[in-house]
């Protein structure tokens, strides 16, 4: 098979663009019937840099037409596989696509970019929501070549590397645009690709210059991970011959029969020692939408309030959030209880800060709710982390004896470690009515969420809000009205209400405008909530 891999040049110019586009147009009637698969970069229909939605759009009207068919034409002039990538507009909108043309040219297939860049999506308003669903690595066969794709960002994420490897590829496409990396990295990463898929490597990008060392590096690479072709900043069209059913395998350790490196690999992966990830992770505080409702103490109307039975009944009905408390025990352990007093939810006696963390296992927390709960443990704050970490956001209620003490600054570290070891600071926030808390947590992890509490000091909640920063407040039922949620908005500041556990009424508070319920009883207030935002 021979491959044919183009490099056009690149102008931040928005105003060449028909100029580089004819370019483009003169490289595929320099394409050949020798040649077996084609490959143009990232955003093909947008030859020179958009600094702006409009000319995203404006380029694609002058161009994707044209350039669609001269694919076309040339995948049946030349008896050839042609991919290309541009702005492909469905009923969402623009998305960054990859297009493939079989020899007679049809198209075989599409390839939606996975990892759009910042740019893409607030300065191009790409569509974006599909990127934080769960997906298999799509792969395309023609005749009888399977292909994948990578384009232009999604070569960083070589998480997806092994999911690539496991759909068995020949050949992995990479349509891309790298501007500003140096050419030495760019070809780390496509021969680490390649490796650790057992696939070739084809990818085709834009040239900054014929004298600089950045971007460019269209490249071919084998499954082993020699580079066969290598173009740096260089201008125009080269080729390849390959044997894309030829792979790469190795002794699987020192003795082993012979396997592919990501066989290998396989054997060994412990999916626990890194970032949560699969089909269970939801998207996170920033992302997710509202209305959202909140499982005050997990969904404690059908198990012992903050449990892991608790905690996971609400996670497996779907809850967007759960909400926790914290409290110290006296070796400095964390703990999930509401009560600082024991009394209410176990067996036990006292204040939980009078007791070690071995002292409290001694108590029962489960039977007080249902004998069938009848043994259950205090949980830590730990356990909770490792089990529902990235499935749920979790509204981490930080207690304190009263509103206005200092907080343990000891405690809060550990708490901060806990939640990065986790990896999940974008899916908590810490809410607190403690404003020397606030000030503390702001100091200490200015990059967790913060929600303000109603304290002392509820009627004047927005006010502390600003105050400290908080991107979120928590208001007390009986103690907010509409101004307040208005004032909070138009600082900003998302509002939650605690608590409903009456549909109607959470309805009423939706009306008003709050974005988040809490709730004792989940999954009654989940449907109010499903059947007012279906109905809106």
């Amino acid at each position: 098979m021979k491959v044919c891999i183009v490099q056009p040049p690149y102008s931040t110019d928005f105003s060449k663009a028909e100029e580089y586009f004819r370019w483009e147009m003169d490289a595929f009637d320099s394409c050949d019937e020798t040649m077996d698969l084609i490959v143009f970069p990232e955003s093909a229909d947008t030859p020179c840099m958009a600094h702006s939605e409009t000319e995203v759009i404006k380029a694609y009207e002058m161009f994707f037409d044209r350039l669609y068919k001269k694919a076309v034409e040339t995948a049946k002039r030349c008896n050839a596989v042609v991919f290309f990538n541009g702005h492909e507009k469905l009923e969402k909108g623009f998305y960054n696509t990859t297009f493939a043309i079989d020899r007679n040219g049809n198209l075989a297939g599409t390839y939606h970019k996975q990892h759009l860049t910042p740019g893409e999506i607030s300065n191009y308003k790409l569509v974006s929501d599909y990127t934080y669903e769960h997906s298999v690595p799509q792969i395309i066969e023609i005749d009888g070549i399977r292909y994948a794709f990578l384009t232009c960002y999604d070569f960083y994420f070589y998480e997806i590397f092994p999911a690539i490897a496991r759909q068995k590829p020949d050949i992995i496409i990479g349509c891309s645009h790298q501007r500003s990396d140096k050419q030495s990295a760019l070809e780390t990463i496509n021969r680490f690709c390649a490796y650790n898929t057992n696939a070739y490597v084809v990818r085709s990008s834009v040239s900054m210059g014929e004298a600089t060392n950045i971007g460019g590096g269209s490249c071919v690479v084998a499954p082993d991970g020699e580079m066969l072709l290598d173009m740096k900043s260089r201008v125009g069209l080269e080729t390849v011959d390959i044997d894309p059913m030829k792979k790469y395998y190795k002794p699987a350790g020192f003795g082993n029969p012979d396997a592919a490196h990501y066989e290998y690999i396989e054997k060994g992966r412990r999916p626990w020692k890194y970032r949560n990830s699969g089909s269970a992770i939801v998207n996170p505080d920033w992302k997710m939408a509202y209305p959202r409702v909140c499982a005050h103490r997990g969904f404690n109307t059908v198990a012992p309030e903050n449990s892991m039975a608790a905690y996971g009944s609400a996670v497996a009905l779907g809850a967007e959030e759960i909400e926790l408390d914290l409290w110290v025990t006296k070796d400095g352990e964390i703990v999930s209880s509401h009560d600082e007093v024991l009394d209410r939810v176990s067996d036990g006696t006292g204040k939980i800060s009078d007791y070690t963390y071995e002292e409290l296992l001694k108590f029962d927390f489960g039977f007080k709710c249902d004998e069938h709960f009848k043994g259950l443990k205090i949980l830590k704050f730990e356990e909770v982390l490792k089990k529902f970490a990235g499935h749920t956001i979790m509204n981490i209620h930080i207690k304190t004896p009263d509103f206005v003490g200092e907080y343990d600054e000891e405690a809060l570290r550990k708490i901060v470690a806990l939640i990065e070891k986790y990896d999940c600071k974008q899916y908590v926030y810490f809410m607190c009515g403690n404003k020397n808390f606030m000030r503390l947590a702001r100091e200490i992890a200015p990059d967790i969420t913060r929600c303000m509490g109603a304290g002392d000091d509820g009627w004047n909640i927005v006010e502390n809000a600003i105050e400290y920063d908080c991107k979120k407040v928590q208001l007390f039922k009986g103690f907010f009205n509409k101004e307040m949620i208005d004032k909070a908005h138009e600082n900003g500041i998302i509002c939650n209400v605690f608590w409903s556990d009456e549909p109607e009424e959470a309805v009423e508070f939706l009306k008003m405008g709050v974005d988040t319920i809490l709730t004792n009883d989940y999954l009654l207030i989940a449907n109010a909530v499903k059947k007012y935002k279906e109905n809106k």
